[in-house]
């Protein structure tokens, strides 16, 4: 059976190296401050919104909700996105995705300044992510490559397979993978004989957004499965790998849920501090 990677532990790690840091710049009369807009009561950004708010209060950051009706204009929006830009104590801004219809999604995340783009959605970021001189990367593909430093799984010279080339987790993840000296190759719905690449993964991350798609004849016997995926198929939870089918052929698998889900929120909480850091003039670990 291979080994479990897990997310509720290693994000825990991450969450106390997290407070102890915010505690240590509050003793040097530093806070540390995210604010999250969410339009609209879709049910899963609620209770994404609700999590991080909780998040910010075990780790000492301050966190301000902004609710805000679904029939909010993007004017309306953008107003208030440029007074968190101009709040001194502000030092992370998130607008949870997805927008209603009428608002226009690259206008507002466009609109959030660089250095307080705690989600690193801005074209600027994703810029200085592609050349490798970053301060953010996305929670998802960070928390990924947190997790496989923290079980030692070396990166260097292996074969990495990314299927998926979402803004948010596929591009990203592929160049993390890139800048650690992976051999990287993207697959999506247009790749040919996906099956023959993803054999040859030395590490395989799935994000494409279908429940059970890996399955075990597409996994090299020894590679490391990372599942990115959240899918719920009547009312119960999957991931993007057969995890029961798959889990006999790989060394290391995360489960869903407990697996990627929670170094999500995680690797926020470290984007928060990492901005308020640079935003005071800390470099680097100088604490």
């Amino acid at each position: 059976m291979s080994k479990l990677i897990d997310g509720k532990q290693i994000s825990a790690s991450v969450k106390e190296r997290v407070r102890q840091e915010v505690s240590a710049l509050r003793a040097r009369g530093v806070s540390v401050g995210l604010a999250v807009i969410i339009v609209g009561e879709d049910p899963a950004s609620k209770i994404y919104v609700a999590n991080k708010k909780k998040a910010c209060e075990a780790l000492g950051i301050l966190s301000t909700e902004y609710a805000l009706p679904a029939e909010t204009t993007e004017e309306e929006l953008l107003s208030l996105i440029d007074r968190l830009n101009r709040d001194s104590g502000v030092n992370g801004i998130l607008c949870q995705l997805p927008l209603p219809r009428h608002l226009n999604e690259k206008n507002i995340l466009r609109a959030i300044a660089p250095e307080k783009d705690v989600d690193a959605f801005h074209p600027q970021n994703v810029g200085r992510i592609m050349i490798g001189d970053y301060d953010f990367v996305p929670c998802t593909p960070a928390g990924i490559m947190e997790m496989l430093a923290h079980e030692q799984i070396e990166v260097t010279g292996k074969r990495c397979v990314v299927i998926g080339r979402s803004n948010i987790v596929g591009k990203p993840m592929a160049m993390l993978l890139l800048h650690h000296n992976g051999t990287v190759t993207i697959c999506h719905s247009k790749t040919e004989n996906l099956r023959e690449i993803t054999k040859t993964a030395d590490i395989l991350v799935a994000a494409v957004g279908r429940a059970k798609f890996v399955t075990a004849d597409m996994v090299k016997e020894g590679a490391v499965v990372i599942d990115v995926g959240m899918n719920r198929v009547d009312g119960k939870l999957f991931g993007d790998v057969d995890f029961d089918a798959v889990a006999p052929k790989a060394s290391a698998i995360t489960p869903v849920p407990g697996g990627v889900g929670p170094m999500t929120i995680a690797m926020l909480m470290q984007n928060t501090l990492t901005a308020a850091k640079r935003q005071a003039g800390i470099s680097g670990d100088s604490l």
